[in-house]
């Protein structure tokens, strides 16, 4: 069976997830809608698809069949409502959206309308990233006791000065946790599980003309009992890439963007040699640390093929949109917490 996408949203992510799926059989852009039609029709024309700068004429296409939402992160929910009624399965660009209530308005009309529903997160679908997550499942760590991510990354001020909504309240919903560092913060409760309660401090250190974070800490406690730390910025001078580390009674790990930087058990077995030399020199994109567009099209790619083979088997889709809330509802803490002072629980 194919499948035609159709990508909402026209700027620097959509055209990423345009080349996510050019090697990709049986998928294919098949169109573009940007609320302006001169970006639409650039884009179309790029991509060699239809152009529309109206909602519903564009969902009433019949060749599109997949949704991705590539718009900023506040103007997801009406969107994906009105494919859901249309019948469109949807791929969500990260954050699923900006609230707890939005992002449940989603996942409940994709059930309702019996649609496939997936937040993409596609740092799950690196290698090194599944190793980690089966070495953990193992139980190679013991008890886990801390788990931390780092996202300390920069942005120069014109990033937010440019396209409109970046680094406001309404649209693009948080900075530098909402923006950036949710890719690290899923991976971290991927790995270690549920968070049960963060005690945080956010700021502006860096940049003007924002609403939004440029900084944030956060001490995080977990459901199982272990700690950790959350820290994100779009303010540090580059030279950092996205870090989460995994630490228990008997291993620890490390994971660098795409490569594993420490990998150290307790009891060493037969592959770990392996591992340690496979995926500790697997030359990392980078992830956007100091360039939003320098990220690799791979984990996007494989996100996209899960979907479509969760699509053609009828098979759960693994990161559905429960998976993608989970971010969200953390990082929502985080901010509530720096606002009150007050150590404040992540709500299921």
């Amino acid at each position: 069976m194919s499948y035609g996408i159709g990508i909402v949203g026209t700027g620097m992510i959509a055209r990423h997830h345009a080349r996510a799926v050019e090697d990709l059989p049986g998928v294919r852009v098949v169109a573009a809608m940007d609320s302006d039609h001169s970006r639409a029709a650039a884009f179309a024309q790029e991509m060699n698809c239809a152009a529309y700068d109206d909602l519903q004429r564009f969902l009433a296409d019949d060749n599109v069949s997949i949704v991705a939402i590539c718009s900023p992160s506040g103007a997801h929910l009406d969107v994906a409502l009105a494919a859901a009624r249309a019948g469109k399965h949807l791929l969500i660009e990260k954050p699923l959206e900006i609230t707890l209530d939005r992002c449940d308005q989603i996942i409940d009309a994709a059930a309702r309308h019996g649609v496939n529903l997936g937040g993409i997160f596609q740092s799950r679908f690196f290698d090194a990233s599944r190793v980690v997550k089966d070495a953990v499942a193992a139980g190679r760590l013991g008890r886990p006791v801390m788990g931390d991510a780092y996202v300390k990354w920069f942005r120069p001020q014109s990033y937010y000065d440019t396209g409109g909504w970046k680094g406001t309240k309404a649209l693009d919903g948080g900075g530098a946790l909402m923006n950036q560092s949710i890719h690290a913060i899923d991976l971290l409760q991927w790995y270690m599980g549920p968070v049960r309660a963060v005690q945080a401090f956010t700021g502006i250190l860096g940049h003007e003309r924002i609403e939004v974070e440029d900084t944030a800490v956060a001490a995080i406690e977990f459901a199982s009992g272990a700690m950790g730390v959350i820290e994100g910025s779009t303010a540090v001078f580059p030279g950092f890439l996205k870090r989460v580390e995994l630490s228990g009674t008997a291993g620890s790990i490390v994971l660098e963007e795409e490569e594993i930087k420490t990998w150290r058990f307790a009891e060493e077995q037969p592959e770990d040699e392996e591992i340690r030399r496979k995926y500790g020199a697997a030359g990392s994109s980078g992830g956007g640390a100091s360039d939003p567009g320098a990220i690799s099209v791979e984990g996007h790619h494989r996100q996209y093929a899960d979907f479509v083979a969760a699509l053609e088997s009828g098979s759960p889709l693994e990161l559905n949109g429960l998976e993608a809330r989970k971010s969200v509802a953390i990082i929502l803490a985080i901010y509530e917490s720096a606002r009150t002072g007050k150590r404040v629980a992540v709500p299921e």
